[in-house]
């Protein structure tokens, strides 16, 4: 069975200024990496707009609106690192949209696995907030979608970009039903994600990496701490923050990572969906700022989604 790749040029639109490492070329990059004969059985799907009362399940009323009443024909700084350009709103709905897309595609079952290339990325976004790049968290939204739609019980979000996903985790953190894990570098931004941040239930489970650290540490950080727990969690779905800003070449941070390391942790987490549920997996790309190394390492993921 194949995997989906769902995508639409509206990511393009989302102008974030220039010099920005957030840009349009990240997701040139990664498809033109997937676009070689290897590519060639992915099921390329067209990322829907969200509807916008489906962002209420994982962010607040006031967050949404606030998101949807910015000038639709100027720029608006949200933050130092936050920007809104007139084709911030559809990029960031198909986003969410294609999130959803990619759930109904596994649950639905004419996709094993699915990838979702879209912008901007969204595990940052907490539920009442805007932050670091991010609108709208792609990764809750699709988790509560699954949870509504298809009366899941139990669903993890495995995050192994270089930045721990604050927004992930204050969305997830009172409710056991949700599981999130995350390696990442700290210090670094956001600065959360210490290992006594546990959640509710021991849902949250956090394995931050000191600066400098490569493939070894990380695939043991995975090894265990993170995939234990999550066995033990026997999730009925898997959704992969999918950032590859943990590689050596990134900029903006100093993790070690090596493509390698991305094919690794693909394939750990696909066996722990065979275990728990039928290998449904849905990744969603967030970080990666060198178009070369994300270029290569979303190819390496993607390559093992598809089990080649």
């Amino acid at each position: 069975m194949s995997v989906a790749l769902f995508t639409h040029p509206d990511a393009l639109a989302h102008d974030t200024g220039p010099d920005h490492p957030e840009c349009a070329a990240r997701i040139q990059a990664v498809l033109r990496a997937l676009e070689t004969p290897e590519f060639s059985t992915l099921l390329r799907e067209r990322a829907p707009l969200a509807d916008t009362a489906c962002l209420h399940r994982a962010h607040t009323q006031r967050h949404i609106a606030h998101i949807l009443s910015l000038p639709a024909d100027e720029f608006t700084e949200i933050d130092a690192d936050t920007i809104v350009s007139p084709g911030s709103l559809p990029a960031a709905l198909r986003g969410a949209g294609g999130a959803m897309a990619a759930v109904d595609a596994v649950m639905e079952g004419w996709a094993k696995a699915a990838f979702v290339a879209m912008r901007p990325p969204g595990h940052h976004a907490e539920a009442d907030r805007a932050m670091g790049f991010c609108l709208f968290n792609n990764a809750a939204i699709a988790a509560h979608h699954a949870r509504a739609r298809h009366g899941l019980t139990r669903i993890a979000v495995l995050d192994f970009d270089v930045h721990h996903g604050n927004g992930t985790q204050d969305i997830f953190y009172n409710d056991a039903g949700l599981f999130y894990g995350s390696s990442h570098q700290s210090p670094c931004y956001p600065g959360t994600g210490a290992t006594h941040e546990r959640g509710i239930a021991g849902n949250i489970v956090n394995a931050p990496l000191p600066p400098g650290a490569d493939g070894t540490a990380f695939r043991a950080a995975w090894a265990d701490i993170i995939i234990p727990a999550l066995d033990v969690f026997a999730p009925e779905l898997l959704i992969l923050s999918a950032g590859f800003d943990a590689h050596a070449a990134d900029p903006l941070a100093q993790l070690r990572l090596q493509e390698a390391d991305f094919t690794w942790i693909t394939e750990a987490l696909l066996a722990i969906a065979d275990t728990h549920c039928p290998g449904r997996v849905v990744s969603l790309l967030e970080g990666g700022y060198n178009l070369n190394a994300l270029a290569s390492a979303a190819a390496a993921h993607v390559r093992a989604l598809m089990r080649l």
